[in-house]
């Protein structure tokens, strides 16, 4: 697939996985995200690997990330999207989902999956809503796959 860069003032955002920080995006979903606590490098590194990849970078650095799982035709789901804390409140949450929605590969699909308690304000803005029958919805949930959750203390970058 081709790599997609854009630059926008100090910030980038980037396609290519070779970028990527993937100890950063482990250390934030393990510790800062509260939707994959205790999730293992291997098993982000995989998610990684089998994605379509957007990492904002600050002077090379990755400081946010969004990845989306699809098969190019019908559906994507979203996920794992973060900004680290000190760049938040500059518009870049937007930015990126600019860049999600406007890549040439995520165009004409039928559906769209997020899950989200804490961004509804920014993902309405680019067409999601609430489920319309979540009567028809099922999931399997396996809530302890990643370890021992209990045990994960938050750590600071």
């Amino acid at each position: 697939m081709e790599i997609i860069e854009k630059q926008k003032k100090e910030y980038m955002i980037s396609t290519d996985k070779k970028k990527l920080d993937i100890s950063l995006i482990h250390n934030f979903l393990t510790y800062k995200s509260g939707w994959s606590n205790g999730i293992s490098y291997e098993k982000v590194e995989k998610s990684v690997n089998n994605s379509l990849n957007f990492g904002i970078y600050f002077d090379k650095k990755l400081i946010g990330y969004a990845r989306i799982i699809s098969d190019f035709s019908t559906i994507a789901y979203l996920g794992d999207v973060f900004i680290l804390k000190e760049h938040r409140g500059l518009g870049l949450s937007k930015w990126l989902m600019e860049m999600i929605m406007e890549h040439k590969e995520l165009q004409d699909l039928r559906r769209w999956i997020l899950l989200t308690s804490t961004a509804e304000w920014l993902y309405e803005k680019y067409g999601f809503t609430k489920l319309s029958k979540p009567e028809i919805y099922m999931e399997k949930f396996s809530p302890n796959v990643y370890g021992h959750e209990e045990n994960i203390k938050p750590k600071t970058f």
